[in-house]
C-alpha cells in the first residue's frame, strides 16, 4: 500500500493543511488501512510529496502524537501506536464567506467540540453553484453536515439540494430559509435580520435623532437577508424619521442632515 494514496490535502478546503493531513491518517486507522507498527514517511517525505511545507508536516505529526496514536524513535521514524474509536462527529462545515462575524461563529463551534473530531472547512463565496458542487461531491461522506445558506439573489432553490441530506445530519446556520417551518424538522441557529437592524437603530435613536432623513443602502443583487430593509423600514415609520433605500451611493445625492446607512 503506498501511504500517499490515502492522505488527502484539498488545496481549495479552508481547513488547515496540517489538519486534513492528521484527519486522513486518523481515517485510515480506522478503517484500517493503517495498523499498529506501521512505519509513516519521514518529515522530507511527506513534504516533498504532499507539496506541503515541513511545518506543515509537523503540526500534522504533532496533532497526532497528542491524540495518542502517532509516536517517533530515533532510527525508527514515526509510526502508529493504537487503533482509534470511530469518531464521534466527521463535520462538513460550508461558510458563505470569510469574515469577522464568520470567524466567532467558527471558533465557538469548534471550541464546543471533542479535539478528535474532523471538521472539512470550505467557503462557497455565495456562490449557488459552488455551494452545490462541494456538496453533491461529498453527500455520504459526513456524520454532520453544518452550513450556511447565504446565496445572491436569483440564485436556485436550494431547499431541493439540502433535503438530499438526513435531517438528523443537518445543521443550518445563520439566516432562516423561507421552507424552514417549525414542523418541517430542521435543525437550526439563524439570526431575525429585521428585529437586529430595529434594535441597533433604536439603541441609536438619540444620535439619529440629529439627521433629518435616514438612507440606506442595499444593493439590488445581494445576499444580504431583505429582512434588513423590513426592519429599517419600520424604525423610520415609528419614529418619523424621512428615509429611503437605493441600491448604491451613486443612486443619492448627499445633503445636509442625511445619514447613510450600509
Amino acid at each position: 500500500m503506498n501511504i500517499f494514496d490515502i492522505i488527502e490535502i484539498d488545496p481549495y478546503s479552508a481547513t488547515p493543511k496540517y489538519t486534513q493531513l492528521a484527519s486522513s491518517i486518523l481515517s485510515a486507522v480506522e478503517s484500517g488501512q493503517l495498523q499498529k507498527e506501521d512505519v509513516l514517511p519521514s518529515i522530507n517525505e511527506l513534504s516533498a510529496s504532499l507539496e506541503i511545507s515541513r511545518d506543515t508536516a509537523e503540526k500534522g505529526y504533532r496533532h497526532l502524537k497528542k491524540l495518542g496514536v502517532l509516536d517517533s524513535v530515533p532510527g525508527k521514524g514515526y509510526f502508529i501506536t493504537s487503533k482509534v474509536q470511530k469518531k464521534r462527529h466527521k463535520i462538513l462545515l460550508l461558510f458563505n464567506k470569510l469574515s469577522a462575524h464568520k470567524k466567532i461563529i467558527y471558533d465557538a463551534f469548534v471550541a464546543a467540540l471533542d479535539p478528535e473530531s474532523q471538521i472539512d472547512f470550505y467557503i462557497y463565496n455565495n456562490d449557488f453553484n459552488l455551494f452545490k458542487k462541494i456538496l453533491i461531491e461529498r453527500l455520504d461522506q459526513y456524520s454532520h453536515y453544518v452550513l450556511i445558506t447565504h446565496f445572491l439573489e436569483g440564485a436556485p432553490p436550494v431547499r431541493d439540494l439540502i433535503d438530499q441530506i438526513p435531517k438528523d445530519k443537518l445543521i443550518l446556520l445563520d439566516k432562516k430559509m423561507s421552507f424552514m417551518e417549525p414542523d418541517m424538522g430542521y435543525s437550526a441557529v439563524y439570526e431575525s435580520f429585521e428585529e437586529d437592524i430595529y434594535g441597533a437603530l433604536q439603541a441609536a435613536n438619540d444620535r439619529l435623532r440629529h439627521y433629518q432623513r435616514l438612507v440606506l443602502i442595499f444593493p439590488d443583487k445581494s445576499y444580504y437577508p431583505r429582512e434588513i430593509i423590513g426592519g429599517f423600514r419600520k424604525f423610520c415609520e415609528e419614529m418619523l424619521f424621512d428615509h429611503a433605500i437605493v441600491p448604491d451611493i451613486q443612486s443619492v445625492q448627499i445633503t445636509a442632515g442625511m445619514s447613510l446607512l450600509r
